[in-house]
C-alpha cells in the first residue's frame, strides 16, 4: 500500500525526472500538437504527460480499490461484522486523504 510519504513525494514540484523515449505514429503526434493548445497545455509533452498520469492514477486506484475490496471479502469470511469493516475502511480512507 501507498504510504502518506509516498503521495506527498508525488505531489513535490521539483521532483526529479526521467528522459525517455517513445516511438508513436505521426498523426497521433500531429493530433496532440493541435490539441495542446485547445486545452490549455504549451506543447504536446505536457499534454501526453497529463495524459499518461490521469491513466496511471486511474489505474493505481482502481487496483487499490481492488486489494481493499478483497480484504474486506477475507474479513467477511473470517466471520467479522460489516458494520465493523464499514467503519475500518471509512476510518482507512479518510487518514489516506
Amino acid at each position: 500500500m501507498k504510504t502518506s510519504e509516498h503521495m506527498k513525494n508525488r505531489l513535490r514540484k521539483d521532483k526529479p525526472m526521467e528522459t525517455i523515449s517513445i516511438r508513436m505514429p505521426q498523426d497521433v503526434i500531429e493530433d496532440l500538437k493541435s490539441l495542446a493548445p485547445m486545452l490549455g497545455f504549451s506543447g504536446y509533452q505536457p499534454l501526453l504527460k497529463a495524459y499518461v498520469g490521469q491513466g496511471l492514477r486511474k489505474d493505481l486506484a482502481k487496483l487499490g480499490n481492488t486489494q481493499i475490496n478483497r480484504i474486506v471479502e477475507s474479513l467477511r469470511r473470517h466471520g467479522i461484522d460489516a458494520q465493523i469493516i464499514a467503519e475500518a475502511v471509512a476510518e482507512a480512507q479518510a487518514s489516506a486523504s
